[in-house]
């Protein structure tokens, strides 16, 4: 500690030798300090604060009608873009900034001032916003702020609605594109359809389940006509019974049987399935539906048909009494109806025969097109896999594009925010800037630490000893004797009339600096009265 102490007075004493040096270079810098601090011109500030509502009763009653933008992000984000180059550029137009300017140097210097001395601050949740310019002349700056108003809200207004209009744009770019895409899926759809017409169940049901339901015709036709045999050979052996014994009873039961036997029931419980799958296709679909096209063809096939078979029945059994007649020689009545009933049954033994071929034909062609079923059941289930997914990505594009026309209606009705202007743009009458007191606060300061500075660093370039160990620990060198000057009278009245001076001379620079915050001070407590 004692060796510390020691160098500082050594530093202390080296930089009382150059203390002139220091008071002068401390006055220039004084000086010019407080000369500078005098000639800055005032700044004046004018400054606005806006106030956004972002709350309106329409949102909330158009809550998932329209899309509801996050108001309260969109407005910070403004105000943070405000303070950009076109809208620098726009507001210098506007206040008529750029009046002066001969140059495109001068004018990129206008716009850097600009942008330097405009701010906009922001009271966080309670959305109200200062913005505020400072500038020489207090009518610009009141000038400059509101335009700034201005640009501000015609930012809002004017980014919202470009947004929506971008928005219903694009969305009605899609829409047209899925409307192409649909309509190519849609005539794919009805080409893999036609094509495969064949080997597709009318009312959509699978290979599996169409050879199922042809399977089960076959079985049934086989009944059918296993039925038809029979009663073919009942009627055979009455007729010969009838040959022999005859009996009115008899003719009775053959008439029975002759009525049922011209009656069509596979073709009637055809008729009647087909039909139910026709009422439950119309249900889903419309009438051009390839489905439904198919399964009236088929129905008024059936219908067709049936009515060919009651025909030649009806014939089959006016003609066969008549032959029975010619073979018989004219036997009784009950012989005769038997004969007819025999005819008739003959015929429908025939049609069951063609109709159980025809079946096992249909079977036989079901089964050899279940080897390709799969594939074309795959087919079909990507094409309306494809269609489906279009179709609902076409649904949602409308919806979308008709929430984006209603929330560009309800910006328009409402706005996004209510804009209020709290304090209208106002200069302030009283400079803003400088702070003269702390600036010649800070001018004193400075010319003392530079005068400091300017004896530490001539004491450092041209060093004096004035201790002998001091000496003998910079050179190196031992130090055979001291000569001690000897201090006269005069030697100290001039030290001291030395000394008078520099305390003359530091109090003169402090008393220089009392006197300019003095005079500052009342200065300011003039303008604030």
């Amino acid at each position: 500690m004692e060796v510390l102490i020691a160098q500082l007075l050594i530093i202390v004493r080296r930089m009382w030798k150059y203390r002139w040096v220091g008071l002068v270079v401390a006055w220039v810098t004084g000086l010019v300090g407080a000369v500078v601090v005098f000639v800055l011109p005032d700044r004046y500030e004018a400054s606005a604060r806006i106030y956004v509502d972002t709350q309106s009763i329409l949102k909330p009653l158009m809550s998932g009608l329209a899309v509801q933008p996050n108001v309260e992000q969109q407005v910070t984000m403004l105000s943070r873009t405000l303070i950009s180059r076109p809208n620098v550029e726009k507001l210098v137009r506007m206040a008529d900034l750029d009046l002066k300017n001969q140059s495109k140097a001068q004018q990129e210097a206008t716009i850097e001032t600009v942008t330097s001395n405009l701010s906009i601050q922001s009271s966080g949740r309670d959305n109200l916003y200062i913005l505020g310019y400072r500038d020489s002349d207090p009518e610009t700056a009141k000038r400059v702020v509101q335009s700034l108003v201005s640009i501000f809200v015609e930012s809002s207004l004017g980014a919202t609605r470009k947004d929506t209009s971008t928005a219903t744009t694009f969305i009605n770019e899609q829409i047209k594109n899925y409307e192409n895409k649909l309509e190519e899926a849609e005539t794919r759809l009805k080409e893999f359809r036609l094509k495969n017409l064949s080997n597709m169940a009318g009312d959509g049901k699978d290979s599996a389940a169409h050879i199922s339901e042809i399977s089960a015709q076959l079985e049934r036709a086989r009944l059918e006509y296993r039925e038809a045999v029979n009663a073919r050979d009942a009627a055979k052996a009455q007729l010969d019974a009838e040959k022999t014994r005859g009996g009115q009873s008899t003719q009775q039961s053959l008439m029975q049987e002759a009525n049922a036997a011209v009656s069509t029931p596979e073709l009637d419980g055809r008729l009647a399935e087909y039909r139910r799958n026709l009422d439950s296709l119309l249900q889903r679909f419309t009438d051009q539906h390839p489905d439904i096209i198919s399964t009236r063809k088929l129905i008024k096939d059936l219908e067709e048909q049936r009515k060919r078979e009651i025909a030649e029945l009806r014939k089959a059994a006016a003609a066969m009494p008549m032959v029975g007649m010619g073979q018989g020689g004219g036997g009784s009545p009950a012989s005769q109806e038997l004969v007819r009933i025999l005819a008739t049954t003959e015929v429908q033994v025939a049609s069951l025969r063609a109709r159980v071929d025809e079946y096992s034909s249909r079977y036989a062609q079901a089964m050899a097109a279940l080897k390709t079923a799969p594939q074309i059941e795959a087919e079909a289930a990507q094409l309306n896999r494809d269609y489906a997914i279009q179709k609902k990505n076409y649904e949602d594009l409308v919806q979308r594009r008709e929430q984006a026309s209603m929330s560009g209606e309800l910006d328009v009705a409402s706005g996004v925010a209510d804009f209020r202007v709290i304090d209208p743009p106002r200069a302030n009458p009283k400079p803003v800037a400088p702070n003269r007191l702390l600036l010649l606060a800070g001018s004193m300061a400075a010319a003392l630490g530079i005068g400091l500075f300017t004896t530490f660093a001539a004491s450092q370039l041209r060093p004096v000893f004035h201790d002998a160990d001091d000496l003998r620990t910079r050179v190196e060198l031992p130090i055979l004797g001291v000569v001690t000057r000897l201090v006269t009278d005069a030697d100290r009245v001039r030290q001291r009339v030395d000394l008078i001076r520099f305390s003359a001379g530091a109090g003169g620079l402090l008393v220089m600096f009392a006197v300019a915050l003095t005079v500052l001070a009342v200065q300011l407590s003039r303008q604030v009265i």
